[in-house]
C-alpha cells in the first residue's frame, strides 16, 4: 500500500529538516561538544517539525556509533526509532493522557536503566494539555532527572505551560516555514516521486499550507489524486477553491478607472465558481502588498515571476497613498467577513469602500461644521449616476411661508451642507445621509438614493425629509426620489471616509510613537489595530 507523503518524507535527519536552520545550528553544536540538557522544549505551530526533531535528538542520542549530531540511520537503533518500535523511546500524547495517573507510572519508569539504548527519551507531545496535578508529578523529575533519562516536550501553546515546567526546560522556537522553501521541498519530492507538476500549483499549495510542511504534503497528495497524478495549477486552483490572479487583476484594472460595474461583474463570476472570497481578501491583500512594494523598491519583483508584466502595469495605475488605503479596506474586510451576511457581501462590500475612496469619487466636504446660507447653482452629479434607475416620484406642496427675498436660499452648496442644516434626527437623518443630489431646478429637487438603501424610502422618512427641506428652501416645489444601482457620492460615504482615514493616520501616529515601540522591543507586545479608535 502506497504510503502518504507526509509520512515516507519524513526527514530523519538534521540535514533533511526544511526551514529550521536556527534551531539545527544549536543543537548540532551541543551534540559535537557533548553539551547534552536533560530536557528539551519545542515550540510552534502545527506541522513545522516539532516532533520529527525530537525523533532525530533521539537517533542522535542512541546511535550505536556513538552521540552524534549524524546518526548513522542503518543501525539497530535508528532504524527501530524511524519504524517506532525502539524500546527505549516513549511517545506520549498529552492531549490523550492528561491524567496524574498516567504522569506518575511514567516518572516511575523513567527511574529504570534503559534496555538497549544509551538513553530513556521521553517524547510528549503537546505537553500544555497535561493537567496541573499531571505537572506537578513530572516537577519533581524534571528537578533532579536520573542520568540517562531525557524529556523532549513540544507543544503548540507554550502559555499554558507552568513555569516551574519552562524554567527547567532548553526552550527552541520553531518558526514557520516560508512559501519559497516548501515550493522547493515539494518541487524536490515531485522529482524523487516522477510525476508532474508546474511552479504556480506549488505555490499555491504552500501558501494554503500557511508555513506548515506537514500540510503542505497533505495538500499535495490531495492535488496529485484530484489531478489524476498531474499536480497542474488548473486542478489544484479547483481543489483549493483558490482565487484566480486574473480576476483580481480585473477588479484593480476595473479599480484604477472607477468602473463599479466591472468590478461587480467580476465578483459574480468568482461567485459562480463558488471560490471563497475570504481566500479572495487574502490575495487581494498580497496583491496590493506587492504593488506598494514594488513602488518604492522594484528590485523586489522577481524577474522570472510569471506576471510581471501585469504587476507593473497595474502598479502604474495607483498613487502609492491610494495602495495603502486599499490595502487597509482589505484588512478591515478580512476581519468583517465573519459578520457579513454571507461571503459574497462581505467581499463586495470591501470593493465598494474601495470605490467610495477612489480619487474620481472625492467631493468637498467643508471643514467647518455651522450652518450657512445656501446660495445660487447646484452642485451636479457625475454623469454615472444617471444610469440604471427607476423612479419613485411624489410632488410635495409646501405650507410653510417662504423666507424674505435677501435670505431666500438657493442651491451652491454640496447637499453635505443641505443635510447639515437640516437638523435631522434617526431615520429621517439616515436617509438624507444616503442620497445624493442629482437634479435641481427652480421648481424641482430630484435626490438619488442607491438600490441597497431603497428600504429607507418606506414609512414616514420620505415625507419628514420632503417636509424639512420646504421648510429650508421655503417655497413649494416638487421633490423625487430616484433609485439607482449606480455608484452615488453620499455624505454617509463622505462621513465613513472621514472616519477610515482618522483611523489611519491615529494607527500611523501609534505606531510611531517612541513610548508604545518602547514597550514592543522591551516586552515583545504587538498594538492590537482593532483597539485604536482616533479622538475626534
Amino acid at each position: 500500500m502506497t504510503q502518504v507523503l507526509a509520512r515516507k518524507w519524513r526527514p530523519r535527519s538534521f540535514a533533511e529538516l526544511v526551514g529550521q536552520e536556527h534551531v539545527v545550528r544549536a543543537l548540532t553544536n551541543a551534540l559535537n561538544q557533548q553539551r547534552l540538557h536533560h530536557a528539551y522544549l519545542f515550540t510552534g505551530t502545527r506541522g513545522v517539525g516539532k516532533t520529527t526533531l525530537a525523533r532525530i535528538i533521539a537517533k542522535a542520542l542512541n546511535c550505536e556509533t556513538g552521540i552524534t549530531a549524524t546518526p548513522c540511520g542503518v543501525c539497530s537503533a535508528c532504524q527501530e526509532i524511524d519504524l517506532g518500535r525502539f524500546v527505549d523511546l516513549v511517545e506520549l500524547d498529552a492531549a490523550s493522557n492528561t491524567q496524574v495517573d498516567n504522569m506518575r507510572e511514567l516518572m516511575e519508569n523513567a527511574l529504570y536503566a534503559p534496555s538497549s539504548g544509551r538513553f530513556k527519551v521521553y517524547i510528549i507531545d503537546e505537553v500544555h494539555m497535561l493537567s496541573r496535578n499531571a505537572f506537578n508529578a513530572m516537577l519533581k523529575t524534571l528537578e533532579e532527572p536520573p542520568a540517562h533519562v531525557k524529556f523532549i516536550l513540544a507543544t503548540t501553546d507554550p502559555q499554558k505551560i507552568p513555569v516551574t515546567v519552562l524554567s527547567r526546560c532548553l526552550q527552541f522556537n520553531l518558526k514557520q516555514i516560508p512559501p519559497l522553501q516548501i515550493v522547493e521541498r515539494l518541487r524536490f519530492i515531485l522529482e524523487a516521486e516522477k510525476l508532474e507538476g508546474d511552479l504556480t500549483a506549488l505555490s499555491l499549495i504552500a501558501r494554503a499550507a500557511q508555513g506548515s510542511l506537514r500540510d503542505s504534503l497533505s495538500l499535495m497528495d490531495q492535488a496529485i489524486a484530484h489531478g489524476a497524478g498531474r499536480v497542474d495549477e488548473a486542478s489544484t486552483r479547483d481543489m483549493l477553491g483558490a482565487v484566480d490572479q486574473q480576476h483580481l487583476y480585473a477588479i484593480l484594472e476595473a479599480l484604477s478607472q472607477a468602473d463599479g460595474p466591472a468590478m461587480m461583474q467580476k465578483a459574480e463570476q468568482m461567485s459562480a465558481r463558488s471560490l471563497s472570497f475570504e481566500s479572495a481578501l487574502i490575495d487581494l491583500g498580497s496583491l496590493l502588498h506587492q504593488l506598494a512594494l514594488y513602488q518604492k523598491v522594484p528590485q523586489t519583483l522577481a524577474d522570472d515571476h510569471p506576471d510581471k508584466a501585469t504587476l507593473i502595469h497595474l502598479s502604474g495605475l495607483f498613487a502609492p497613498e491610494e495602495l495603502q488605503l486599499y490595502y487597509q479596506i482589505t484588512l478591515q474586510g478580512r476581519s468583517d467577513i465573519g459578520l457579513a451576511p454571507d461571503e459574497y457581501a462581505g467581499f463586495t462590500m470591501s470593493l465598494l469602500r474601495m470605490l467610495a475612496f477612489h480619487p474620481s469619487s472625492d467631493i468637498a466636504v467643508p471643514s467647518s461644521p455651522s450652518p450657512r446660507p445656501l446660495a445660487v447653482r447646484a452642485v451636479m452629479p457625475s454623469a454615472s449616476v444617471a444610469q440604471k434607475s427607476t423612479h419613485v416620484t411624489s410632488p410635495v406642496t409646501a405650507s410653510a411661508a417662504p423666507l424674505p427675498p435677501q435670505v431666500k436660499p438657493a442651491l451652491e452648496a454640496s447637499w453635505d451642507d443641505i443635510v447639515r442644516q437640516l437638523g435631522l434626527m434617526g431615520m429621517t437623518a439616515q436617509l438624507a445621509q444616503n442620497c445624493a443630489l442629482s437634479r435641481y431646478t427652480e421648481s424641482e429637487m430630484e435626490l438619488s438614493i442607491p438600490k441597497a438603501q431603497e428600504v429607507l424610502l418606506a414609512g414616514t422618512q420620505q415625507q419628514k425629509l420632503k417636509n424639512a427641506l420646504q421648510k429650508l428652501f421655503g417655497e413649494p416645489f416638487k421633490i423625487t426620489f430616484k433609485v439607482t444601482e449606480a455608484l452615488v457620492q453620499t455624505p454617509a460615504l463622505n462621513i465613513q471616509k472621514q472616519k477610515n482615514e482618522q483611523l489611519i493616520k491615529a494607527t500611523q501616529a501609534i505606531s510611531a510613537d517612541p513610548f508604545v515601540q518602547q514597550l514592543q522591543e522591551a516586552f515583545g507586545g504587538n498594538v492590537k489595530k482593532s483597539s485604536i479608535q482616533p479622538l475626534s
